[in-house]
């Protein structure tokens, strides 16, 4: 981009669009190799029903499907304007994919495993990953997936190894049944994993962000350098948003409306979240738990349910939020000289209230 400002004077190049133009967008949370279990995933299950659906069918579609599904997409995104996208990588699947395509892409290479005696093998699995991402060419790291999937061992190891390359993504506050799971060791998900002879966390009556700073804090000193980003916070609350901005250098907060109404029916605090400043960005998840990949329609959704905030602000988090916590703001998220974030044309407005809704729709300009 090389100028920003008002037409002086029409010439017959000059093209007029009736819509809103904003920059690409970030999409700051999906699962893109996932794509293949769209519609196969029951809705409103909690994270406990979830977690056998995704047990149970993650593999039901051959390896040729699975990429097919993904690139598909990828190439949709894209052309909806997606500029750039943190996304969680649990196998190579879609490395091929990431390394031709035009949006930037950032892996977080996740790692789950609940019993302590396995964390170190499970953490070379996740190196052996990386050096395969980068053959490819991509931007990766190792990640910690959540507090109900990890030994207090792993959880550790795997955020210090990921914070090497000065990036986290980490599965944060995503139901109650976590928050109980960390507090009291009870609910759906305590029950879920003792039912199948697995280790829990230790329970600590403290929120679980809080549980997963207090890992960070066992290898590093406060505040934890790095762009760390949580996910969901459908249970934050303030304690765990004063313990963060406490112990947290530069902490971002990533909501997914779609996909935490599908398996939770619920939504986070985005008024709380606001009233105390967080860094917040917007993401779809996967199909499996989502129906569609489309950061309008995480929008709409914002709209239906929290009407009061302006479309100008949550076009904040969906384009330069999300580019600052990928480090690549001086590429993306807005339009400014000597940045290349692409064009998206955002069309059948609501133009008395400035919301998106159902008939709304977005396409690359640039």
């Amino acid at each position: 981009m090389v100028e920003v400002g008002q037409l002086g004077q029409e010439c017959e190049d000059t093209e007029f669009y009736s819509g809103i133009l904003c920059p690409g967008f970030t999409n700051a949370h999906n699962h893109v190799e996932l794509s293949h279990l769209e519609g196969a995933f029951e809705q409103a299950t909690g994270m406990s029903g979830f977690i056998n659906q995704i047990n149970a069918l993650r593999n039901t579609v051959g390896k040729e499907g699975r990429i097919k599904a993904l690139e598909t997409q990828m190439d949709k995104m894209y052309r909806e304007g997606v500029s750039a996208m943190a996304d969680i990588s649990n196998c190579s699947e879609s490395f091929a994919c990431k390394a031709k395509s035009p949006m930037y892409t950032r892996s977080f290479l996740e790692l789950f495993g609940s019993e302590p005696k396995d964390a170190q093998e499970v953490l070379e699995s996740g190196k052996s990953l990386a050096e395969v991402a980068g053959e490819y060419g991509i931007d990766a790291a190792i990640t910690p997936h959540s507090c109900y999937t990890m030994s207090p061992q792993l959880l550790a190891m795997a955020a210090q190894e990921g914070l090497k390359s000065g990036f986290l993504s980490y599965h944060s506050q995503e139901s109650q049944e976590e928050e109980d799971l960390i507090i009291s060791g009870t609910g759906a998900l305590a029950e879920n994993y003792k039912g199948r002879g697995l280790s829990t966390p230790p329970v600590t009556g403290k929120p679980a962000l809080v549980y997963f700073i207090d890992r960070l804090l066992s290898f590093s000193q406060s505040p934890v350098g790095g762009n760390i980003l949580l996910v969901h916070n459908v249970a934050i609350n303030q304690e765990s948003i004063d313990y963060a901005k406490k112990h947290l250098a530069n902490p971002y907060f990533a909501i997914c409306p779609l996909s935490n109404i599908f398996i939770h029916r619920a939504l986070p605090p985005l008024d709380l979240m606001r009233e105390n400043g967080l860094k917040i960005c917007l993401g779809t998840d996967s199909l499996s738990s989502n129906t569609i990949l489309s950061i309008a329609r995480e929008i709409v959704c914002i709209h239906d349910n929290f009407s009061h905030i302006p479309l100008e602000e949550i076009l904040q988090w969906a384009c330069l939020n999300g580019a600052q916590m990928l480090g690549k703001d001086d590429v993306y998220g807005s339009f400014e000289p000597g940045k290349r974030p692409g064009a998206v044309l955002i069309e059948n407005i609501d133009w008395d209230n400035i919301k998106l809704t159902s008939e709304s729709t977005t396409r690359r300009i640039i």
